[in-house]
Formats: C-alpha cells, structure tokens, sequence
C-alpha cells in the first residue's frame, strides 16, 4: 500500500509495507524540484535515516532497475 501527498514544495510517497511478517517500517519518499530524499525509521536506534538523491542519481536508478550486472553513462539526448 503507498499513499500520494501534494504539498507545496513537494510531492510526497509513504510506502506501507503489507506484506509478509516481518513487516518493515514505512518508507516516505519526498520529491523536490532538485532532489528526492528517502526516510525510513529504524526502531533499533530510535533514529530515522534520510537519503538524498539527486535528480540524475534517481535517473541513473531508475534505469539500473532493468539492467544486467556492469557499469553504464547514461547520455543525455541532447548529445
């Protein structure tokens, strides 16, 4: 389950994990105009992590998704 929020400088995507025990913490996602960053608490330490991707970072994750083992440069179609 995911839910969708529009806020004002962000779009914002909580991933609700409802799968098989052990279930995770939820995953919020938060889209800005020049980065996107990842947040998940960890109930071990009482903290929660936050990862910042940039815009061209997400791109390049985004395209690993559907592609085997190596290493890739993405170019940009203006080249």
């Amino acid at each position: 389950m995911f839910t969708i929020e529009h806020e004002f400088d962000a779009t914002i995507i909580t991933l609700v994990d409802d799968g098989a025990v052990p279930l995770q913490e939820d995953v919020v996602v938060a889209a800005f105009a020049e980065c996107i960053t990842v947040e998940q608490y960890d109930p071990r330490t009482r903290k929660t992590h936050k990862i910042t991707l940039s815009m061209e970072q997400l791109r390049d994750l985004g395209a690993a998704l559907d592609l085997p083992e190596g290493a890739y440069t993405l170019k940009s179609l203006k080249d």
